[in-house]
């Protein structure tokens, strides 16, 4: 990790090593940007690399974003950095089954059709998003989708450059997704209770219930929830089967994360009888 301060006081050439893969193979935007020196808050940092890129003719742009390798479900398309591989592999593509075969086609399309990659912030995405996301994109125009690739481009270089500088002012990257339990017939939390999260259809997290009605950790914390369909499983059997009253073994609790960087708290308010479930935070 290095600090705002050192990047500030770095020669130019120190300045663009220092950043380089932050912006997909193209050390030549660290270098550009450095001029504007010295930036207040790691966000001004951001913004000043962005506007390199935003401020570009559209020829350097297209460019830039031929730069990026295309998303793979096996994560092994060629030209990956590091960054990439990792963020490709975390997605999890291949999680698409039968449709793996169906997004390689229309990824292939997307080029065809606008002369760059298809390119979406990964971390901020589930598969199914992803792949929603491209039929969407796919009947849109070259320029929206320029415009739409250095969106991504935002988002992407936005959590690489947090992870490796430090400084006053680190934009936002990362969200929260919390849970517990509270027993209204009794008036108390409900504790033991055995709670399973999962994303996309895929086992992602598991825990138990503390006295306090709540999981030792968050179920997500300290990366970017991602863009899709979750659900929240709570077995709550056990914990109701000393009571004469009927329960539910099992209570699913289906949501859809739309805001990556925010804080979802999805608490469970149960009885034998009933159950009510919302979002707060």
């Amino acid at each position: 990790m290095i600090t705002l301060d050192t990047l500030n006081a770095a020669t130019p050439d120190a300045f663009a090593a220092a950043l380089d893969g932050v912006f997909e193979h193209a050390p030549w935007v660290p270098l550009a940007a450095a001029p504007a020196r010295p930036f207040a808050t790691v966000t001004a940092l951001h913004d000043a690399l962005m506007d390199v890129i935003r401020l570009a003719d559209a020829d350097t742009q297209r460019r830039f974003l031929r730069g990026h390798p295309p998303l793979s479900a096996a994560a092994l398309a060629g030209g990956l950095t590091a960054d990439s591989r990792a963020e490709q592999t975390a997605l999890g593509l291949a999680g698409l089954g039968a449709a793996a075969a169906d997004f390689t086609a229309r990824a292939a399309a997307y080029t065809a059709a606008f002369g760059i990659p298809f390119i979406i912030c990964a971390r901020r995405h589930t598969p199914s998003s992803v792949l929603r996301t491209l039929e969407r994109r796919l009947a849109s125009t070259e320029a929206a989708e320029r415009d739409a690739a250095l969106h991504e481009v935002h988002y992407i270089t936005r959590l690489r450059l947090v992870a490796r500088a430090t400084g006053p002012g680190i934009p936002r990257t990362t969200g929260h997704l919390s849970t517990h339990v509270l027993d209204t017939a009794r008036g108390c939390p409900a504790g033991g209770v055995r709670i399973e999260l999962l994303r996309d259809g895929v086992l992602l997290r598991d825990g138990i219930t503390n006295q306090d009605g709540h999981l030792a950790e968050p179920l997500i914390a300290g990366e970017p929830l991602r863009i899709g369909p979750h659900e929240l499983r709570f077995h709550v059997g056990p914990y109701f089967a000393t009571t004469d009253a009927p329960w539910q073994d099992l209570i699913p609790v289906r949501f859809f994360v739309t805001e990556p960087e925010g804080h979802y708290n999805m608490p469970l308010l149960v009885t034998p009888w009933q159950y009510t479930t919302y979002r707060a935070g």
